[in-house]
This record gives structure tokens, C-alpha cells and sequence, in this order.
């Protein structure tokens, strides 16, 4: 399939600044993948099409503040550095963006915080906006994380937000989020509430988690038009055999396994056996899911509504069908649901 064919108007105003006062009460639209059809329900709904024996797939990456803002040295220009990952954690190297590049020199100082805040030194440039800095801190790991993260912000995009608040750092991070690493929220986790999983307990529907540290890679732009020439990020991918062993075990016993997010379904897809069931991983995952695209592993997916021409979307499309999942697209333009991370959701069975 080619890029063009994912690409659709979509306005400010239909992309969600703020989530909904209840987590469970967003917007759910139901898209029946077999026949089409399209029912509009409320997130807390999403049980109804499941049962005893069911497995929901979440991830328990955890959010942390990984937008820096800070000044370079000699100039005081103002520069924002995104946090992407931890290289080396003896030498304090990270792996960043930094917004503008082109002023941003190997050996350049970048400062950050104030008298007792952080000072950085630009070490490499690995891409044409990306950078290695080196974080110059005498203490303790342990201090110099307290420092950095202290001084950082929840990373909520900017085409979602302008301004991020304090209640962005609870809203933006789910409520099971237990294994730091990711740079992005796994949006369609941030639906669940604590009495949406006591429901689910109740209804014997089981759960686990797998991890899959969210990166940056899900929002570049894809500049080839030829889509199997596009080359997603790497993205760290841990499944333990424990959340292996269940999902196979659902999976053989004739009952449904739910990827809750596309992070998920990437996961789950990564290692898969001749016999259609998931490996436990522990290493890295680029893989890039796109139409045409058989899944193996889940038999439902529930995913927020993405941007236009976005590999989120086409990992969606590859599950539902892609005539399906762009005219419940245009049901969702055409009515009230919201796009983006803090926006409305969309589950397919």
C-alpha cells in the first residue's frame, strides 16, 4: 500500500487537549471487522464483548519526563533536548533531540535548571537533529536521575498540547505504569480505571502485561511514498514467559486475546512460532505492521484514533481491513470522537 492512501483531513479542533474527566468514559466505537459494521458505545462497554477465559494484553511501560529545557552555553539561546534513552548509565550518556539542531555543535555546553541544576556536554551527532550528550555529575546515580528527572517535563506532544501541566504527569501515564523507559503514553492503556479492572474480575476476563518502551518512532513523519521502504525505530520489547505461557494457553483454549494499544500489537507480533503462538522476548523490536498483514497472535485490538498517515494507523488497518477501519475513521470526522492520546478509542472484534 502506498502513503497517500492514509491520508485524510484532520483539524485541530478534533485532536483531545485534555482526557476525559473518568478514564473509562470516553468515546468507544465498535467495528465489527468481519461485516463492518459500527457501533458507538462508551469505553467501560468494552467488556460486553468479552468473556470468562479472555485475555486483555497491556503494557506497563512508564512514562518519564523526558522534555528538558535549558540554554546553551555563551549565548544563552534557549534550546528544548528530548530525552529518547539512557546509553550508558556509569558515563551519563543519553541519546536526546535537540530543538533547533542546526545552532548545536560537537562540544557545545548546554545548561539546564538554575546555579545547582544540570550541565550537559554534545558528544556526538548521530542524525541530522539527534545527539549524544554527556551529563557532567559528580554524585550518585541515584541523585543525578533525582536532578535530571526533577528538572524535566511530561513529554505530551505539541501537536496535542501547547502547554503541559502538572496534571499532564498523572493524566498522560497509565494507572498500572510500573517499568520506566518509555517517551510516549501507550494511549489505548489510559482508558483503563481500577473499576474497570475489578469488572473484568468479575467477569473472569484475565489480564497481563507485557513491556514495550514507547519511543518516538510511532509519530516521524514517513517520507516514502512506498511504504515497504519505510524503516520504523527500534523499541525495547520485554515478554516474560509468565505473560508468554497465558496468552498461548488463552489462545488454545478457543477464547479471545485483546492487544490493548498498537505497541502491543507490534510486541505480540515481533516472535511469533510456526504454530501461531508468542515467544517470551527479551531484546529489541522494529518490526512495521502495514497492509497486507496477517496477525497471529490477537483476536481483538483496541487503539485510539491516530493521525493521518501515521504507522499507528496502518497497524491499525492491517488488523481491521483497510476499507473498514478509514470509514470508521470517517465516521469518527464526521461525528464527535476525538483523535490523539488524550482523544476517544476504537475497538475492533
Amino acid at each position: 500500500m502506498k502513503l497517500s492512501q492514509f491520508s485524510f483531513p484532520l483539524t485541530r479542533e478534533k485532536i483531545a487537549s485534555e482526557p476525559p474527566r473518568w478514564r473509562d468514559e470516553c468515546k468507544l466505537m465498535v467495528l465489527h471487522k468481519d461485516t463492518g459494521d459500527i457501533e458507538h458505545k462508551l469505553f467501560k462497554d468494552i467488556i460486553d464483548y468479552f468473556g470468562p477465559g479472555d485475555t486483555f494484553v497491556l503494557n506497563n511501560t512508564k512514562v518519564f519526563p523526558a522534555m528538558l529545557y535549558g540554554n546553551k552555553e555563551k549565548t544563552g539561546a534557549d534550546i528544548e533536548v528530548f530525552l529518547l534513552r539512557e546509553l550508558n548509565r556509569e558515563q551519563r550518556l543519553w541519546d536526546v533531540i535537540v530543538d533547533p539542531a542546526r545552532k548545536i555543535r560537537i562540544g557545545n555546553k548546554l545548561y539546564f535548571g538554575d546555579d545547582e541544576g544540570l550541565v550537559a556536554e554534545v558528544i556526538d551527532n548521530t542524525t541530522s537533529r539527534g545527539r549524544t550528550l554527556r551529563f557532567l555529575f559528580d554524585g550518585s546515580y541515584e541523585d543525578f536521575k533525582e536532578s535530571l528527572f526533577a528538572l524535566g517535563k511530561t513529554p505530551v506532544p505539541k501537536w496535542v498540547k501547547d502547554e503541559v501541566t502538572e496534571e499532564d504527569a498523572v493524566n498522560y501515564q497509565t494507572i498500572f505504569a510500573s517499568e520506566e523507559g518509555a517517551v510516549a503514553a501507550p494511549a489505548a492503556g489510559l482508558h483503563f480505571s481500577r473499576e474497570l479492572f475489578n469488572r473484568m474480575i468479575l467477569k473472569d476476563i484475565d489480564k497481563t502485561f507485557i513491556t514495550v518502551h514507547m519511543g518516538i518512532g510511532h509519530f516521524r513523519k514517513v517520507d516514502v511514498e512506498d511504504l515497504s521502504k519505510h524503516k520504523m525505530d527500534s523499541e525495547r520489547l520485554i515478554i516474560s514467559p509468565e505473560s508468554a505461557n497465558l496468552i498461548n494457553k488463552t489462545k488454545r483454549e478457543g477464547h479471545k486475546v485483546l492487544a490493548v494499544g498498537v505497541t502491543v500489537m507490534r510486541g505480540l507480533e515481533t516472535y511469533v512460532t510456526t504454530n501461531d503462538e508468542v515467544n517470551p522476548y527479551d531484546g529489541w523490536t522494529n518490526k512495521f505492521i502495514f497492509p497486507p498483514y496477517r496477525y497471529a497472535i490477537p483476536n481483538a485490538i483496541v487503539s485510539n484514533f491516530h493521525l493521518p498517515m501515521s504507522t499507528m494507523l496502518m497497524s491499525v488497518a492491517a488488523f481491521g481491513g483497510f476499507d473498514h477501519v478509514m470509514r470508521a475513521y470517517k465516521t469518527a470526522l464526521e461525528g464527535d470522537y476525538k483523535f490523539g492520546p488524550y482523544g476517544d478509542a476504537l475497538l475492533i472484534v
